[in-house]
Order: C-alpha cells, then sequence, then structure tokens
C-alpha cells in the first residue's frame, strides 16, 4: 500500500532539507584572539599597586595586586590578582577587547569599544586620561591613588599605582 504526503509534511521535509545545506554557510562572527601581550617589548608603561573591588553595592569587597600597563599604540593590560592566582585578566587593542574572569573560567570578547558595564575595562580607559562612560566617577589623586565607581550598580574600585 503506498501512502501520500500531505502538502504540510512535503513542505517541512523541504524546509529541513534546504536549511541542512545552508547549514554550513551560516556562522556567527568570532574575534580573533587577541595578539599576547610582551611587557618587556619598547613602548609599554607598566605600573604596579594594590586595589579592592567591590563587584556590586552588596558584595563583599576583595583585595589584590594590580598590574597596568599601557601601550604607545593603543594597548592596554591589566591583571588583578589574589595571590597566587589572577582574578581578572583584561586586554584591550584600538579596535578590540577581551577580558578573563579566571576563578569562574569565563572570558569574552568582541570588536570595537569595551562595553561599558565592566570596570575592569572601564580602568584601563582612565588610566590613559579618557573619561568613563555615564554612571561611572573616576577620582584620581596626585598621589597616584584613584577610585573608580559606578553609581548605577554600587560597583567600585578603588587603588593606587606606581611607576
Amino acid at each position: 500500500m503506498h501512502k501520500e504526503i500531505s502538502f504540510a509534511q512535503r513542505d517541512f521535509v523541504l524546509l529541513f532539507a534546504v536549511s541542512f545545506a545552508l547549514y554550513p554557510l551560516c556562522s556567527c562572527r568570532t574575534v580573533p584572539p587577541l595578539p599576547a601581550v610582551n611587557l618587556a617589548e619598547p613602548g609599554w608603561r607598566v605600573q604596579r599597586g594594590q586595589a579592592v573591588w567591590r563587584s556590586r553595592q552588596d558584595a563583599p569587597e576583595i583585595a589584590g595586586e594590580l598590574l597596568v600597563a599601557t601601550h604607545s599604540d593603543g594597548r592596554a593590560f591589566l591583571q588583578f590578582t589574589k595571590t597566587p592566582l589572577p582574578l581578572v585578566v583584561a586586554q584591550t587593542t584600538s579596535n578590540a577587547w577581551r577580558i578573563q574572569f579566571v576563578a569562574e573560567g569565563k572570558s569574552w570578547s568582541a570588536p570595537g569599544k569595551p562595553p561599558a558595564q565592566l570596570a575592569w575595562l572601564q580602568l584601563l580607559r582612565c588610566v590613559r586620561d579618557s573619561a568613563p562612560p555615564a554612571n561611572w566617577h573616576w577620582r584620581p589623586r596626585d598621589d597616584g591613588h584613584w577610585r573608580l565607581e559606578n553609581n548605577v550598580t554600587g560597583e567600585m574600585l578603588e587603588g593606587y599605582l606606581t611607576p
């Protein structure tokens, strides 16, 4: 006995076949890995210090070692460490950014300007004497101390850097 296929079934099979054939052509745009940072290269200005980070208003504060490096070509690098492990590693170039929260095993990267909600990437911007985006307040002092705070989320970074 021969069973006929309904129009709806035929359309579904056709849609599936076309989707399957076009699938290899679809892909999301990923950012190529940012180049490795070699702080021994000429052009890097490396600063070290201490920082306290609070991820939101009601979160506990975490103190650690801070390394910030800026390059004359626009690159920047940051590492926040709670000995013996790095907690945050961030990197920017003139056209891309990347941040890793090492302890959580999470990382994000994208082309363009860093998103405004990530304090560590905003700190790199502020250290370069650029104003932070709306909702962020940057207060540098002459003695190397500074404070960066988001007045909406309560996220805060406070510390000092020495050459």
